[in-house]
């Protein structure tokens, strides 16, 4: 492919305030890049603030087709950047890159899209409580410590977990989980036209590797750039972690090969 334009837009996964990713802003506008990390609607908060917020009827409504439309909108005034997503995030760069929105895309540890081994039992072990059936929809689902430091901070310290619960957790949508799983989660693999590149954790509990790989695999069509690296020690959380620069490097390199 030409020249990549200097821009790239993050998204944020579930769980997750926007302020993961200033280490990888930093990163990336040190080596060039023009960045943003838009808050998810009703999201635009400290987490602190946003677990604060008991019964929040507004963050409680968000959805997958409505947060897609909102990142598709400030992709399209953004001059068609580089678009990175970790977990549900990832999910989202592919359903942008189906429209035929950005330059290329980054899946970090993503969700996998509906149909792409989503009944596997370990993965739906890993997220059956924040779907919580059986209660109210109009309230959040915070998940708790002990799950986070099972699922998603695994393999660090505990004083560690704990530092990066207090500062990233956040409450989520039931209604957006459930929706990952439906025909509005669906990717027609014969797209996209611009590359796309899946990273996944060897020690992710949330999202195991071997559903990064399936997804990777089903873009294995025609001309499509598709790559894939899996870090063997790597869990869930790449943020503000020991692990995070090895992944942000590799996806920095990668960037710079498809020009």
């Amino acid at each position: 492919m030409n020249n990549l334009p200097g821009s790239v837009v993050f998204i944020t996964g579930t769980f997750l305030g926007n302020n993961c990713w200033d280490q990888w802003k930093q990163y990336f506008e040190g080596n060039g890049y023009r960045c943003i990390a838009p808050a998810w609607p009703h999201k635009n908060a400290s987490p602190e603030e946003l677990r604060n917020r008991d019964a929040d009827h507004a963050m409680s409504s968000n959805r997958l087709i409505g947060l897609t439309d909102y990142f598709a909108t400030i992709v399209n005034t953004t001059s068609r950047p580089i678009i990175i997503g970790h977990s549900l995030g990832g999910l989202i760069v592919q359903l942008l890159l189906q429209r035929g929105l950005g330059s290329a895309g980054v899946a970090i540890h993503s969700f996998p899209p509906a149909g792409v081994n989503t009944f596997q039992f370990s993965f739906i072990k890993a997220v059956w409580e924040a779907m919580a059936f059986f209660t109210s929809l109009q309230k959040t689902y915070m998940m708790s410590f002990r799950k986070w430091k099972k699922s998603v901070a695994n393999g660090m310290s505990c004083e560690q977990q704990k530092e990066l619960y207090y500062k990233y957790a956040t409450p989520e949508s039931k209604r957006l989980i459930r929706d990952a799983f439906k025909c509005t989660a669906k990717i027609n693999f014969k797209n996209p036209d611009v590359p796309l590149l899946f990273t996944s954790g060897g020690r992710d509990r949330l999202i195991p590797h071997s559903l990064n790989y399936i997804n990777y695999q089903r873009y294995k069509i025609g001309d499509t750039i598709t790559s894939y690296k899996n870090f063997k020690e790597h869990g869930h959380l790449v943020f503000d972690s020991p692990v995070w620069m090895e992944e942000a490097e590799f996806i920095l390199n990668w960037l710079r090969s498809i020009k």
